[in-house]
């Protein structure tokens, strides 16, 4: 994957960038609940996974906005032209393994390769690739809604990865909605684009038809 790096001396939010740089705990963590109704509905009717229509969703929506690609170079800022999906997968003893889904434009080939991914990695395997911020960390709590989330980490000042994290979806008013998290570096995104990643995300999920057609085949 290529990318760039910006020109933080000419941007916007040059101050913000320098004043978060020196936190020693510099991210920031949201939980804000999605409607999901229109997809639960047409995943229980076409078969689709509803966790790999979540993670293509999220794919889509980190990449649209452009601070969720930037990543800590030192005090430089790399630009990622387009990022992964990273995200935990359960294992049949109830321990949890580390995939990587490689990129994909469309949904079929979204599912083909993150299924090829799910089937290559070792159950035993704890791959996190620490060298590689192309990507989104995900994970997936089904059990329960929950209203926060910290994680567990090396380090933080360094770590510029976004974390975003899927609940447990249920009924909220005759609509079906459900939890997500998202954790980013404040010196390289502040709460609005975090509010725009929300937004994007929602309007995938009721506008389900426009990115994953009802006729569309998997690989």
């Amino acid at each position: 994957m290529s990318g760039h790096f910006l020109d933080t001396t000419a941007w916007e939010r040059h101050a913000l960038f320098r004043f978060f740089l020196s936190y020693e705990v510099p991210t920031f963590n949201l939980c804000a609940d999605v409607d999901v109704t229109e997809t639960v509905e047409y995943c229980r009717s076409e078969g689709h996974s509803f966790s790999m229509v979540c993670w293509y969703f999220c794919q889509l929506a980190v990449n649209s906005l452009e601070p969720f690609r930037y990543r800590l170079r030192g005090d430089q800022v790399w630009v990622w032209d387009r990022i992964r999906v990273s995200t935990t997968i359960l294992n049949p003893d109830e321990t949890f393994r580390f995939c990587h889904f490689p990129y994909a434009e469309h949904f079929p080939e979204f599912v083909a390769g993150a299924k090829a991914a799910i089937s290559a990695q070792p159950t035993d395997v704890m791959d996190d690739r620490p060298d590689d911020d192309g990507v989104i960390h995900g994970s997936t709590v089904p059990w329960l809604r929950f209203t926060s989330v910290s994680h567990a980490r090396r380090t933080v000042r360094g770590d510029s990865i976004p974390k975003i994290v899927l609940g447990r979806y249920g009924a909220t008013s005759n609509r079906l909605t459900m939890p997500v998290s998202v954790e980013a570096h404040h010196a390289l995104m502040d709460g609005i684009v975090a509010a725009r990643f929300y937004k994007h995300l929602e309007s995938y999920f009721t506008n389900v038809t426009t990115k994953i057609p009802p006729d569309v085949v998997l690989i």
